[in-house]
């Protein structure tokens, strides 16, 4: 299944970010990137059996708006693990998983965004402990 989306992934643990245009994925994924996440896709992206992965004629590319194309490097698939649905409107704690895969919404202009999809992915993979909240065991 091919959707419009931004994704990234800590060693094979990807997030996939989705929104509608405009909505800040490409510059969230950038600011994961900058906290040591690697690029999946950008714009596109394939899933198939729990794994993501980017469409091929623009694989390695991320657009930014006003500045053009750059080429990065990327991670040819990896294992989805976190959908973070981008809107200013979160609520207080996420709710049920949609498919079996932890969703989240979250306001991209938050300073900290990146570094909440952080935990967030770890929280879920089993890295950070949650006292309480979605990923609390």
């Amino acid at each position: 299944m091919r959707v419009h989306a931004s994704c990234a992934a800590l060693n094979d643990d990807a997030v996939l970010l989705v929104g509608p245009p405009g909505s800040g994925k490409s510059d969230l994924l950038l600011r994961l990137i900058d906290r040591g996440f690697v690029l999946v896709g950008d714009d596109q992206i394939m899933i198939e059996a729990g794994r993501v992965r980017p469409c091929i004629a623009i694989a390695g590319v991320v657009e930014l708006r006003g500045l053009g194309l750059f080429e990065l490097d990327y991670r040819p698939s990896a294992t989805l693990r976190l959908i973070v649905q981008l809107g200013r409107d979160a609520p207080r704690l996420p709710g049920v998983a949609l498919n079996e895969i932890p969703t989240i919404t979250l306001d991209p202009t938050l300073p900290s965004a990146a570094i909440r999809v952080h935990w967030a992915l770890d929280a879920t993979c089993g890295r950070r402990t949650q006292r309480c909240g979605a990923f609390a065991a």
